[in-house]
């Protein structure tokens, strides 16, 4: 009865304690926009291999679809994309009759659409304090909030160059404790901008990884001569990878489907195709069977290991191409480089580097992980209690010390 007694006074002290350490760490988690997995081992990026050596190397797995805005979001809800509802970079609003789109300022800042609990609501909810730098989502007022401090990207992103969201980490970390952020997120473009305009494998690509890579170095050489360095997690990851694209590598979706039978189609990877009528549905899944190069299901049957279909503002006919193929009204003639398919595929998976007080020391885990577990991982570093999500840390502890 006695040691019943002393284990149930040492309980909560004891949770206590674990709640208290995770907020005497701070965690950077940096994204690197297309950040292919093979370019941190090809290219010469001596700071990347670094953090392999000193810290955590792994290759992470992308959600579907394996584009940036469904996957930034999901790095933040630890929900794929068909739960927390940004399905694909556009696709239409069956309730509200527009397309959502990342391109457009008016739906792309409606909170509406951004489903789930983004990590910098969680622990602001519960007493920590949060930062963004860009991150995708983070503009926008879900539920009517934000993080504790966060940049607007459609009207700042052109003001701040990289060295100067570096700098703004930098000047985070420095803020006096009772004001300083425990999570900082901050997103890069590249090397997805050069990926897309020049090919994963061009020499202009290579060279905005490498100049990432040196920006990132001095960086950590920063972070690590502050009153807290030591107590700094870094996090090295991105959204998705690359592969190479050709506008002979095209499927005309003018040339298998009449047009009345559809009312609008999405054509980014996926192709979400609105029938024009109910019976019509089946007809374009036929018509689409045995066309070269591409896949069709109807939104229920998508494959499970998609984990698509089931949101309510799916097309009614999913259409994935081969990868490196593009399904549309019109190939892409100024782009080399693309993504958003097969989130299995080797070119789609991505880099992850990770290093701090809460990593293990030359550790290359073995086995890709998918990238819903980056959520619960930065709730156990931040020592807060995950939402509901679709990630495991369990996937991810192997390495944590």
């Amino acid at each position: 009865m006695k040691r019943l007694f002393i284990l149930l006074f040492l309980l909560p002290l004891m949770a206590a304690t674990s709640w208290a350490a995770g907020r005497d760490t701070y965690t950077v988690i940096i994204s690197l926009d297309g950040l292919r997995w093979d370019y941190l081992d090809t290219y010469d990026v001596p700071f990347m291999q670094q953090l392999a050596r000193e810290g955590v190397k792994a290759v992470m797995q992308p959600s579907f679809p394996s584009k940036t805005f469904p996957n930034h979001y999901t790095l933040a809800t630890g929900l794929t994309p068909d739960h927390h509802g940004i399905i694909a970079n556009s696709f239409w609003d069956r309730d509200g009759g527009v397309e959502y789109s990342l391109k457009n300022k008016v739906t792309r800042a409606d909170g509406k659409y951004y489903g789930g609990d983004p990590v910098w609501l969680t622990a602001k909810h519960q007493g920590v304090k949060t930062a963004t730098v860009f991150w995708v989502g983070s503009d926008v007022a879900i539920n009517g909030e934000h993080p504790t401090y966060w940049r607007d990207y459609q009207t700042e992103s052109e003001k701040i160059d990289f060295q100067g969201r570096v700098d703004e980490v930098l000047r985070l970390l420095q803020l006096p404790e009772q004001d300083r952020p425990h999570l900082v997120m901050a997103y890069f473009e590249e090397p997805d901008r050069s990926g897309h305009a020049y090919g994963p494998l061009h020499r202009l690509t290579r060279r905005a990884m490498e100049d990432l890579d040196r920006l990132l170095s001095l960086m950590w050489t920063r972070i690590q001569m502050l009153p807290i360095g030591s107590q700094v997690n870094l996090i090295i990851t991105g959204d998705h990878g690359m592969t190479s694209v050709d506008p002979k590598r095209f499927v005309d979706i003018d040339d298998v489907l009449p047009k009345h039978w559809y009312s609008r189609f999405c054509n980014d990877y996926p192709t979400l195709i609105y029938a024009s009528a109910p019976q019509y549905v089946d007809s374009i899944c036929d018509a689409l069977q045995g066309v070269d190069h591409i896949r069709a299901w109807k939104k229920a049957d998508v494959p499970a290991y998609l984990g698509y279909g089931t949101n309510k503002n799916m097309g009614d006919v999913v259409v994935l191409p081969d990868v490196g193929w593009l399904f549309a009204d019109k190939p892409s003639m100024k782009q080399l480089g693309s993504h958003g398919f097969d989130h299995t595929a080797a070119d789609m998976q991505v880099g992850f580097r990770a290093i701090g007080p809460d990593f293990k020391t030359g550790y290359a885990k073995a086995d890709r992980f998918r990238n819903v577990c980056i959520y619960p991982l930065l709730c156990y570093l931040l020592g807060v209690t995950p939402s509901a999500n679709d990630g495991s840390l369990d996937e991810v502890r192997d390495m944590l010390r």
